[in-house]
């Protein structure tokens, strides 16, 4: 545990910077329900992997499919925040600036963080 928190903490900086450009970027073409899953989806599928090889030790193709899959359901959890938390602010601040979605979807992603460590801890990578 000692060696992963900080792993998962600098993948997890990584994850979300390159989640947050996606976002921006695909909220150049599109509202922010569809660029925020999108953006999530791409990033999800790559902080898995990272974490599946960097945070807890596993090389290899075995196990990788299963372990997206695993990853899936953290993938969901911050789907269903980060949702959330974009119609919570289309309710509250109509036509919300950019920054201040970026901000809501920061504070969505950190909660979500501390879901995946834990899912990817106890379920998708026990023992590790």
């Amino acid at each position: 545990m000692r060696r992963q928190l900080p792993s998962f903490l600098v993948i997890g900086v990584l994850s979300t910077l390159f989640y947050l450009g996606l976002f921006v970027l695909a909220r150049q073409f599109t509202g922010p329900q569809p660029a925020n899953l999108l953006a999530l989806a791409v990033s999800a599928v790559a902080n898995t992997a990272a974490n599946r090889r960097f945070t807890f030790g596993i090389t290899g193709s075995e196990g990788a499919v299963r372990h997206q899959l695993q990853g899936a359901v953290a993938f969901l959890i911050g789907l269903g925040l980060s949702m959330g938390v974009l119609e919570l602010l289309d309710r509250a601040v109509p036509h919300a600036p950019r920054a201040v979605e970026v901000a809501g979807l920061v504070v969505a992603n950190g909660l979500a963080t501390v879901a995946r460590f834990v899912l990817m801890k106890i379920w998708v990578f026990r023992g590790r």
